[in-house]
């Protein structure tokens, strides 16, 4: 019989920081997260059109991509594979190994001029060795049905894989970039649908208020997915074309349908399980906004559905799945402080900045640039600070 996770861990005798995929992941990836949007900025602000003589636009699509989302994702699957499957979890030298890619990776990308194609081998052997684990944790489970996580992790290690190959060869980058951002979306639509009704049920019943609850998962739910991704393949395709609007739209609305199915607006006691719905929300926004993108470019800019799934779905979810991951694999109880609340305040704030500033604000936006920035980083700062320690060690 394999060995319980939770026993596991707790027989694990090596150093706390790597006892666990979300410990590594999550704090450095917040660290990172923290450090290379406010480095973009300035960059675009100052006018340096390089970074680690890399296309200044480029290092910060692919940093904020494949290397901040990255490691926020390994540390979550690796920690939910674990539970998923009942294998032990990764821990110790194969875990130490993985951070090591990944940070070497990072480090590739800030010296890109010095490696050149060696960059692109160093940063491209993360995702294809997390990819693999991944594979080979779900398949030796038997667990089939997280299979779609599998080939997702698959897709986005190649999605980087092509991004590189489009910055040797000069070609664009710009459907790599379309991939990976598909690729995360429909993984928080997956995963989300899980966890957010899940978390939400169990505190509704735990807190007396099981009187009514999210609906089950059921066929509806598999038809949000499917538009979703059809909607986003079609805008990877022809981001520009009126049937490509007309699906996204019909995504959002289906999305929509489905976080107001989980009965979010009951949850405002405990900023723990709000965020999860907070975080989802974005979903639908981006998928409207990229509807609306393609059939009114001049009134909604790319740029504004973009960091709507980025900024706004990717970074509060993230969060979201950081905090309350954190809490409750260290033995903590699942709620919100004072100073995890202001995390979710500051990374909503700078997403809703960051994307409603080019419709709102017109050539005044790049002022706000500044601004969505600091708030956005200044929550994963705030993130490292507040968790770094019951990340780093064992003690509560």
């Amino acid at each position: 019989m394999p060995q319980d996770p939770i026993s596991a861990r707790r027989d694990y005798a090596g150093p706390a920081l790597f006892s666990f995929g979300f410990r590594p992941f999550f704090l450095f990836g917040a660290i990172w997260g923290a450090l290379a949007a406010p480095l973009w900025i300035w960059s675009y602000l100052s006018g340096n059109a390089m970074i680690g003589a890399a296309p200044a636009l480029a290092w910060h699509v692919h940093e904020m991509l494949f290397g901040f989302i990255g490691a926020i994702v390994a540390g979550f699957l690796l920690t939910a594979v674990p539970n998923w499957t009942g294998r032990l979890p990764v821990r110790g030298l194969p875990l130490i190994t993985l951070f090591g890619l990944w940070a070497a990776g990072r480090a590739a990308m800030l010296a890109y001029d010095a490696l050149g194609p060696i960059a692109a081998v160093i940063d491209s052997t993360f995702l294809i060795v997390l990819a693999a684990v991944l594979a080979r944790e779900v398949v030796t489970g038997g667990n089939t049905r997280n299979l779609p996580v599998c080939v997702l992790a698959t897709l986005f290690a190649l999605a980087n894989a092509g991004f590189h190959l489009a910055l040797a060869t000069g070609s664009g980058w710009r459907p790599a970039q379309g991939i990976a951002i598909a690729v995360i979306t429909l993984l928080i639509a997956l995963i989300g649908g899980r966890i957010v009704p899940s978390f939400t049920r169990n505190w509704l019943v735990q807190t007396g208020r099981g009187d009514s609850l999210p609906a089950p998962m059921d066929r509806f739910d598999g038809a949000t997915l499917v538009f979703a991704g059809l909607g986003l393949a079609a805008w990877i395709l022809a981001p520009q074309d009126w049937f490509s609007g007309a699906l996204l739209l019909a995504a959002g609305a289906l999305h929509t349908l489905r976080l107001a199915r989980w009965k979010g607006w009951r949850t405002g006691a405990e900023p723990l399980v709000l965020v999860l719905h907070a975080g989802y929300a974005w979903v639908p926004v981006a998928l409207v906004l990229m509807g609306l993108g393609a059939l009114l470019p001049a009134i909604v800019p790319a740029s504004a559905a973009l960091h709507a799934l980025t900024a706004g779905a990717m970074g509060t979810m993230t969060l979201a799945v950081m905090t309350r991951a954190s809490l409750g694999h260290t033995g903590r109880a699942r709620t919100a402080d004072g100073w995890t609340s202001l995390i979710y305040l500051l990374v909503i704030a700078g997403a809703l900045v960051r994307t409603f500033a080019p419709i709102l604000l017109g050539t005044l936006q790049y002022p706000a640039l500044g601004i969505a920035a600091a708030l956005w980083s200044g929550a994963f700062a705030l993130f490292a600070i507040r968790y770094g320690r019951m990340l780093w060690t064992r003690s509560r």
